[in-house]
């Protein structure tokens, strides 16, 4: 496996994914701003929190570059399905473990036991993210079997 590629690839894999992700958001496909979830981790300021979001988001994407570049090192091959594959399972993950589990560590996050007594500013996603709006589930799960299509492409060709 060419482990420097895996470094390049995944940065361009993930920008591409989180620029399909603020795009469909602002297209009207999805309410769900990962940029803003993301960084208001660690900023209160929603322009801050976007950039520092789009960094954080990255980061993660190298992370999840990396599982895929290992499976595909053990697998012996990276093709196109392959990472389509995982793009599923790594969807999968996000959408029914990952965003429901994130209102009880994000601090600007309400959850559904905070009530109305809650200040925090930031909806829940819930199952699915279905709270940002029915098309997001298809549209995440759409971005990121691109996101490991392109990796197991990308890969494949080094």
């Amino acid at each position: 496996m060419d482990w420097a590629g895996w470094a390049l690839f995944g940065v361009v894999a993930t920008a591409a994914l989180t620029a399909a992700m603020i795009t469909a958001q602002l297209a009207g496909l999805t309410r769900v701003d990962l940029p803003l979830i993301l960084g208001s981790l660690v900023t209160e300021d929603p322009d801050r929190a976007r950039v520092a979001g789009f960094f954080l988001h990255l980061l993660a994407g190298q992370g999840f570059a990396l599982g895929y570049a290992a499976t595909f090192a053990l697998l012996g091959r990276a093709t196109w399905w392959l990472g389509a594959l995982l793009g599923v399972l790594h969807v999968g993950i996000a959408l029914t473990v990952l965003l429901p589990l994130l209102p009880g560590v994000h601090p600007r996050m309400a959850s559904a036991r905070a009530g109305l007594s809650s200040t925090a500013v930031l909806e829940p996603p819930g199952l699915l993210a279905l709270n940002y709006g029915m098309q997001t589930p298809l549209v995440t799960v759409v971005m990121h079997v691109l996101y490991g299509t392109l990796l197991g492409l990308l890969l494949q060709a080094r």
